[in-house]
């Protein structure tokens, strides 16, 4: 056997472990399961923990018993609805004949099971903004899908380290390599294939270590599949090894310098220098390790687990949080992860536990912190004790004195903090970046069945707002009436019912309403003047300013270009708080604006009347001067909606599609089923679910993802606004 070899760390003046904390961060994983929905994600999270030992019985989802699915209405449903962290410790095995990098070195494992469906994406974006890698599942039949794409691109974004595992390849159509390619072509990824599966649907019997070049057999007799044993390859297995292996060395020969080296000089090329160069090319976002297997008929797992240590980064590995000043944003701050640096952490998630009360998920990312300790939210410029730290395990609770770089852990009882807070030491001036989360796309109006469950619902959805950053609440003001806004008609579904079950209020809800825009087309000038005299003080404000569309997606910006103190400085925090308030409700029909730029150009004040809140009416004044004269539309959500359906049932369901105003993207086929992928108005696709099993006799399914904002055709605006009693503009 060859020796071990050591991956090499950042260089640092001193270990940058504490000799107190149980692992050393080069041992250390913060991994996430992320897919489409129904992939598997929750069945291998439940194989992981039980071949890590964490758990001494095997949970399945369709049973409601698994570990990290522990919310009623997961088990009922049978999905991932919130994100669940949990923790077990894995040493990779000696197999005679077979090198790991890491044998015989027990490694932490911080593993988020998250959720597959779209209208709990924020639980997936929250989650890749604090994991240093992620095991990306797919379905060996399904092979790439609308969610995976979305996931993928929310990996990408934060430049995550990726690992594929094509699961289900017990399923009876699957296959490997239309999977393997889908991920080159679909995705834009380098994936290496580096466990191949022996056989396919009833004849799955385990996999091939390309690297190796060994069999890995389970075991028939042990359904648990706890063992295995490793064997030659046979002649068709060594056939696909070498083409595995000389794909994985040439493409690591052009990827990796150190590697390219030696195989440039022709010199001998290890196992060793294969996974290290594989280590470091996959933690720089080259290329991508791809293993097949059946997380459900418990083949695969436990070589999955050991690439997920042998090639995914450790905190160490990963480029160190970057964030900046709270005085300057100008100014780039680094927290580099070390135990002996200032204490450097993001709030990722909030949650309201039954038994302890409000916990803050936390990843920590340079420092410790202790139980006691005083901690800093740069956001609210308030410090705060820390009470109690827990490791959490799902739905269990263990209690925990200190908190380690690279650690995810929480805090109970802390106040003031949201969703993506910094939370430091007082003499570390630092604002990490937040996640970002999309707008709601689906709103509805809900109210107490009694005048009694009045306070209890305010005081359940304030809660609820505080744990989902895609969730929102406001009060109508024409009519007084609770609104409610989220993802979609499952994402608000799940709200009632926890409204119901962990707040005991019994709620009527409204028909789901769309979450329209506002926006400009045009350039314009608008000018707004606030002038009261009433015999005593008065009010004076007089504002002048620009607007112009934005780019898709950038919001507001805005830029004072006022000069010789037409608007006095001590106005201009009034001035730019009217702007952001007039965004609120546009002129079209009420709804709000989004992707402008607004230029304040000019003004005049008063000695004695002038004031904050006159400035601030005067820029409204302003606004909605400029919003009538820059022609502006009302736009509408689209959805990316991808229908699966037998082949004779192709062409109804393009025609139902149509009626709803869909664009047909592309058309395609995979064996016996046709695919149809469309963009489609999501107010044309309330109760699509009925309507496509009606046309496919049942046959058929779809996914529907959100895709963009798109204007609304007038003859529509005309009917929303005689809704909403407005007038179109």
């Amino acid at each position: 056997m060859l020796a071990t070899a050591t991956v090499s760390a950042p260089q640092m003046s001193e270990s940058p472990n504490s000799p107190d904390r149980p692992y050393p961060l080069e041992r250390t994983r913060n991994i996430g399961i992320a897919a489409h929905i129904d992939a598997g994600k929750t069945t291998l999270t439940e194989r992981v923990l039980f071949y890590t030992g964490m758990i001494h019985r095997i949970g399945e989802v369709h049973d409601g018993a698994t570990t990290t699915d522990h919310m009623e209405q997961e088990r009922e449903r049978g999905i991932t609805i919130t994100s669940a962290a949990v923790t077990c410790e894995w040493m990779q095995r000696k197999d005679e004949g077979v090198y790991k990098l890491f044998e015989e070195e027990k490694q932490r494992v911080n593993i988020i099971d998250t959720p597959g469906h779209v209208d709990f994406t924020a639980e997936v974006e929250r989650s890749l903004r604090v994991l240093d890698g992620a095991i990306v599942v797919f379905c060996g039949v399904a092979g790439v899908q609308p969610q995976t794409e979305t996931v993928w691109r929310q990996a990408s974004k934060y430049n995550v380290p990726r690992i594929v595992f094509v699961n289900k390849m017990d399923r009876v159509g699957a296959n490997f390599q239309n999977v393997v390619e889908e991920v080159r072509d679909k995705l834009g990824a380098t994936p290496l294939r580096i466990l191949i599966p022996i056989g396919s649907e009833d004849h799955l019997k385990g996999q091939i270590d390309v690297l190796n070049k060994k069999a890995v057999v389970y075991t028939e007799d042990d359904t648990l599949g706890s063992t295995f044993e490793i064997r030659e390859l046979d002649e068709e297995q060594a056939r696909d090894a070498e083409e595995a292996y000389a794909e994985i060395l040439n493409t690591l020969a052009d990827v990796d310098d150190q590697l390219g080296e030696k195989f440039l000089m022709e010199e001998e090329i290890t196992v060793s220098d294969l996974k290290n160069a594989m280590r470091r090319a996959t933690i720089a976002n080259k290329v991508v390790p791809i293993a097949g297997g059946s997380a459900f008929k418990n083949k695969g797992v436990q070589y999955l687990v050991d690439a997920v240590v042998d090639y995914l980064p450790s905190p160490l590995e990963i480029t160190a949080a970057r964030g900046q000043s709270s005085e300057d944003e100008n100014d780039e701050v680094v927290a580099a992860t070390d135990d002996n640096g200032k204490f450097c952490s993001l709030a990722f998630k909030l949650w309201a536990d039954k038994y302890v009360g409000k916990l803050v998920f936390f990843r920590v990312y340079s420092g410790t912190v202790s139980k006691g300790d005083m901690v800093y939210n740069p956001r609210t410029r308030r410090k705060e004790r820390i009470g109690r730290l827990i490791q959490i395990q799902a739905d269990k609770h263990e209690e925990i004195e200190t908190c380690y770089a690279g650690d995810i852990a929480a805090i109970v009882g802390i106040k003031n903090v949201t969703t993506g807070d910094t939370l430091c030491s007082q003499k570390f001036d630092i604002l990490l970046e937040p996640p970002s989360f999309p707008e709601p796309v689906i709103a509805m109006a809900v109210e107490p069945r009694t005048t009694a469950d009045q306070e209890k619902m305010s005081s359940g959805l304030a809660r609820l707002m505080e744990e989902d950053p895609t969730f929102v609440v406001h009060t109508d003001e024409d009519t007084g009436q609770t609104i409610i806004s989220g993802m979609g008609e499952l994402h608000l579904e799940v709200i009632i019912d926890r409204l119901r079950r962990e707040f005991s209020v019994e709620a009527n809800v409204g028909k789901p309403q769309i979450a329209y825009r506002e926006t400009i087309t045009a350039n314009a000038g608008g000018e707004g003047i606030l002038k009261k005299q009433s015999g005593g003080r008065g009010q004076y404000g007089h504002v002048v300013l620009d607007v112009s569309p934005n780019e898709k997606g950038a919001g507001l910006t805005t830029k004072s270009l006022v000069v010789g103190g037409a608007i006095p400085k001590e106005f201009m925090n009034a001035v730019t708080a009217g702007v952001a308030e007039s965004m609120t409700n546009g002129i079209v029909a009420g709804y709000p604006v989004v992707d402008v730029h607004v230029n304040i150009t000019d003004g005049s004040a008063h000695d004695v009347d002038s004031n904050e809140n006159a400035f601030k009416m005067a820029a409204i004044f302003a606004m909605k001067d400029a919003f009538r004269k820059a022609s502006s539309i009302l736009l509408e959500p689209i959805m990316d909606v991808e229908v699966t359906t037998p082949e004779e049932n192709q062409g109804d369901i393009m025609g139902d599609l149509n009626r709803r105003r869909g664009q047909i993207q592309e058309m395609g086929s995979k064996g016996n089923v046709a695919i149809v992928k469309s963009k489609v108005p999501l107010a044309e696709m309330f109760g699509y679910s009925t309507d496509v099993r009606t046309i496919s006799s049942g046959r058929a399914s779809f996914v529907m993802t959100p895709s963009s904002f798109e204007p609304v055709p007038q003859a529509i605006v005309e009917t929303i606004c005689k809704e909403r009693g407005t007038v179109a503009a």
